[in-house]
């Protein structure tokens, strides 16, 4: 596969955009049709369970757009640090919807920068979504030696990572499309960075990612 050039800035955000228009689209349309069906119910009951659906919809859409706010934005300004009770509580407002993730944190700092921060989140992201059956994900963070260190590890009964997604991340073929955008993203802020993102062999029975960026 013939390595591919970096993508027009302008095509890159579309892509980008498209992707998390897509994974809205759902809690977004579930409130759509929630409020559709309030309107025209009067048993009290139905109207009751419709209202709870509402409420499950509202909390799974401002838990991704809290999420993708501090994986994708600028998430107040450039440069800094961004707690780390404020990463947590994106990631748990994530996968709270499904119930079918759980999260194990060994993490010491308070705080990581903002790339950083960014680079832990979208391989959260990744790894969540390669556990279609659900899982664990185990996520650690430190800073040694002038490096920030970070592990996100994931096991569940079925492990399925999309190899353009693998390629993207780590040698940076292939072509750019909304599905790959966000890896090409934080391997490219990787690399501006001096750092660096390895993944673990597809051969292996659990999905690990381990990256590096100069602290600070």
């Amino acid at each position: 596969m013939a390595q591919s050039t970096a993508p027009d800035p302008i095509d890159f955000a579309s892509l980008l955009c498209s992707r998390l228009c897509h994974d809205l689209l759902s809690p977004v349309g579930a409130l759509n049709n929630g409020i559709e069906l309030l309107a025209d119910e009067t048993d009290p009951q139905m109207r009751e369970q419709c209202m709870g659906l509402l409420a499950d919809s509202a909390r799974t859409t401002a838990g991704k757009l809290k999420f993708f706010r501090l994986a994708f934005g600028a998430a107040g300004g450039y440069g800094g640090t961004i707690p780390m009770h404020e990463i947590r509580s994106a990631v748990d407002g994530m996968f709270a919807a499904t119930g079918k993730v759980t999260t194990q944190w060994m993490v010491e700092s308070d705080a990581l920068s903002k790339p950083a921060a960014k680079l832990l989140l979208n391989l959260v992201l990744m790894t969540g979504e390669a556990l279609p059956r659900g899982g664990t994900i185990a996520i650690g963070a430190e800073d040694r030696a002038g490096l920030t260190e970070i592990a996100v590890r994931g096991e569940g009964a079925r492990i399925t990572f999309d190899p353009t997604i693998r390629a993207a991340l780590g040698s940076g073929t292939g072509e750019v499309t909304s599905r790959t955008a966000a890896a090409c993203m934080i391997r490219m802020l990787a690399e501006q960075c001096g750092g660096q993102i390895l993944i673990s062999p597809p051969e292996e029975p659990f999905l690990m990612f381990g990256a590096s960026l100069p602290a600070g």
